[in-house]
């Protein structure tokens, strides 16, 4: 079954995962096509937690395998925080990511800049034990191919107290990517797929990807 399913209900995750994945020969299927509807709790205190719970609920409920991330934002200035709690970091109970970032700001007044920081991407592909057990034998060793594969990307930029550019979604429009001059939201698609945290870790990805769905 040649499908990877996007383990994600945010549209702009899954805009960005196609994007990224669309040269590797893999139908990609998002959980609205199947009729998946599934809301994974993300408590995890890390990437890697929040990345393989969301992966492992979705191969469970669909048998397909299953790409799943956790990013996040950390600053330097605020011992690297929010880190994992980046789509959670606002006092108020339903924030969006406007909200996320005026407090993120806030909290940053009284610090002296520059404003260091990186962005943070954990991959995490969850295998059906029916592949897994097919790939396993292509590598000859079963070892090699854990039920779970995790892979990281990061990308290195500061924080800047002004919004910038209409492209993305989350913390882009104050996230300046220093050499380049562009926050990541002043990013063309292209650029962006090439440069981001998200884009490193799945080109770390697809090597696995490639091996899974070999015939």
């Amino acid at each position: 079954m040649n499908k990877l399913l996007i383990a994600t209900n945010n549209k702009g995750k899954v805009e960005e995962l196609q994007d990224l994945l669309k040269d590797i020969g893999i139908e990609l299927i998002t959980p609205s096509q199947i009729d998946l509807e599934l809301d994974v709790i993300e408590d995890g205190n890390t990437y890697e937690e929040n990345a393989s719970k969301k992966a492992l609920a979705f191969t469970r409920a669909s048998r397909l395998v299953s790409l799943a991330d956790d990013s996040g934002l950390e600053v330097d200035a605020l011992d690297g925080a929010p880190g994992s709690y980046s789509a959670r970091y606002s006092p108020k109970p339903d924030a969006n990511d406007r909200d996320r970032r005026v407090y993120l700001l806030e909290n940053l007044q009284d610090k002296p800049r520059p404003w260091a920081a990186r962005f943070h991407a954990t991959i995490a592909i969850a295998i059906p034990e029916e592949l897994w057990s097919q790939a396993a034998r292509r590598l000859k060793s079963q070892e090699q191919v854990p039920a779970l594969q995790i892979f990281e990307g990061f990308c290195e930029g500061e924080i800047i107290p002004e919004e910038r550019g209409t492209g993305g979604f989350g913390y882009d429009p104050i996230f300046l990517l220093s050499d380049l001059g562009k926050t990541m939201a002043e990013l063309s698609v292209e650029e962006k797929n090439r440069l981001s945290h998200r884009a490193q870790a799945v080109i770390n990805a697809k090597g696995i990807l490639k091996i899974l769905f070999s015939k």
